[in-house]
């Protein structure tokens, strides 16, 4: 049954809490899940493997590796000194996930699609945070490529920040495309 409810109304008596709690329990089980699979996964190949060792799994394709990345995504800023590129990421990893919970908090408990999507965003970057306060670098095992090719090698926290925002931009979309809807006479 669908409500004629605006997103912000729904629920008992116009409060919009009846969405919450879902919205909240997706958030924090999808940051706390991404974390836990980020950081064991990464424990096993720390363990497993030696520093710059690599297993090819599907040849051509796709090996296991372990290398420590002391940049941001694709190695960006990694040519920074150490004193100043590895407080940099820590002090941005940590805004980032304060801005993160208060906005969700504020604006986002009753919308499922952007609670799974910031609860991704907020596990991979409390996941390499963990890293970068470890070892002073992010561990990176995933290393596809297609012959000579290379993606740059990433880790589950890395896929997840990108598939959260996907969905940040997906339920953007949706919502910009209701609204359009709406707007049309009928």
């Amino acid at each position: 049954m669908q409500s004629s409810a605006g997103p912000h109304e729904a629920g008992g008596g116009g409060n919009g809490d009846r969405g919450r709690p879902v919205g909240t329990a997706v958030f924090s089980l999808a940051a706390a899940g991404i974390l836990i699979l980020d950081q064991v996964s990464k424990l096993v190949v720390v363990r497993s493997l030696g520093l710059g060792q690599t297993i090819p799994v599907i040849p051509g394709l796709f090996n296991l590796v372990y290398v420590l990345n002391p940049g941001a995504a694709f190695g960006f800023l990694a040519s920074l000194p150490d004193g100043v590129r590895n407080p940099f990421f820590i002090l941005i990893s940590v805004a980032a996930a304060v801005l993160i919970i208060v906005y969700h908090a504020r604006h986002l408990r009753s919308q499922v699609l952007a609670s799974l999507a910031l609860g991704m965003i907020l596990g991979g970057a409390i996941g390499n945070l963990i890293d970068r306060l470890r070892y002073g670098m992010v561990v990176d095992f995933l290393d596809f490529y297609l012959d000579r090719y290379h993606w740059p090698a990433f880790n589950v926290a890395d896929s997840a920040i990108s598939v959260g925002v996907g969905l940040m931009v997906l339920g953007m979309l949706v919502e910009w495309w209701r609204e359009r809807g709406a707007r049309r006479p009928q």
